[in-house]
């Protein structure tokens, strides 16, 4: 199998890409959205859509502070703007609306919301809780599902890479939204962080399905030797397993067989999100492209990352064993 025979160029283009997206990450970081920041958010949408610039004159005159400015569609299809501010008292609202709607033709005021600096510290903590917690109960169940392969590779050896991989599958969407935060303005929202939490549902599932072949082809490619000892007046039966095949062999085959079901169900998924983010409304349209990301770096991880770390460690593991005995 490609995957495993070129391991060593898909691990080096997955590690490139990202030690790429963590240093675009670090370097820009994500613009947060009014959902974690805190501050009001106002819809305007009109028959002739005005100038960006000019709208932003108009906003910027009123002096309320730091604002920003970002093209939107509504629901029934009207061009126009999504003006983000500071948290507006009433009077400041009412100045805001008459601004943005004096300008362009027929100007009309679609949403207003406001989130305070409270509700958007505690939804920013429990985003990062939420996603902890998944990771953590991702370890938790890969140990518990793959107990009882101790050959070559352990159980806990399965859930470390499965998070590992997940690394590369959710920090190159973060990649893109920074960098088209940077361009274009797009925030991350409490939607971003739902997408994020998808995308690390889709990769394990990806990811498990080839390791869970890799168990099945373990089992089917190996000898038991059972023998019974005594220890404390308690008869012990230890099982020693020796397998018929190399390690890598098995791996490779096990993404053969895998290999069209993870690419059809990503294709699935993606163009169920491509027609959301092209016929969908302007508000989900981060969540589309964050998700579309991910299932191509999901993708990417479980067929050319995760299985071939597998193999890696594998023999990292043999090397080790072999250069003990000769030490002995």
């Amino acid at each position: 199998m490609f995957a495993v025979h070129y391991r060593k160029i898909l691990l080096t283009i997955a590690l490139v890409l990202t030690v790429a997206s963590l240093a675009i990450v670090a370097f820009l970081g994500l613009k947060p959205g009014i959902d974690f920041t805190g501050g009001s958010l106002t819809e305007v949408v009109y028959n002739e859509v005005p100038e960006k610039s000019a709208l932003s004159e108009v906003v910027e005159k009123l002096g309320i502070g730091e604002f920003s400015i970002q093209e939107a569609v509504d629901e029934t299809g009207r061009n126009g703007y999504l003006v983000r501010t500071q948290d507006l008292t009433e009077a400041e609202r009412v100045l805001v609306s008459q601004a943005v709607t004096s300008i362009g033709k027929d100007g009309e005021i679609t949403r207003f919301t406001t989130v305070g600096p409270v509700m958007g510290k505690e939804l920013r903590d429990k985003a990062l809780w939420a996603v902890a917690g998944v990771v953590l109960i991702i370890v938790l169940y890969v140990a518990f599902a793959f107990a009882g392969i101790g050959k070559p590779v352990s159980s806990w050896i399965y859930g470390s890479i499965t998070i590992l991989v997940l690394l590369f599958d959710v920090i190159v969407p973060m990649a893109l939204v920074s960098i088209l935060g940077h361009t274009s303005g797009i925030e991350a929202d409490i939607l971003f962080v739902m997408a994020l939490l998808a995308i690390l549902g889709l990769s394990v599932n990806n990811s498990i399905v080839i390791f869970d072949r890799v168990r099945e082809n373990l089992v089917l490619n190996r000898i038991e030797k059972r023998t019974k000892k005594m220890e404390a007046g308690v008869v012990r039966e230890e099982v020693e397993y020796t397998i018929t095949k190399p390690f890598d062999e098995i791996v490779g085959e096990s993404i053969s067989q895998t290999m069209a079901r993870s690419i059809n169900t990503s294709l699935t998924v993606l163009l169920a999100l491509f027609a959301l983010y092209f016929v969908g409304g302007e508000v989900t349209k981060v969540f589309a492209l964050t998700l579309i990301a991910g299932v191509i770096a999901g993708t990417y991880s479980a067929i050319c990352t995760a299985s071939p770390l597998l193999v890696v460690y594998a023999k990292w593991q043999e090397k080790k064993q072999a250069e003990t005995q000769t030490k002995q």
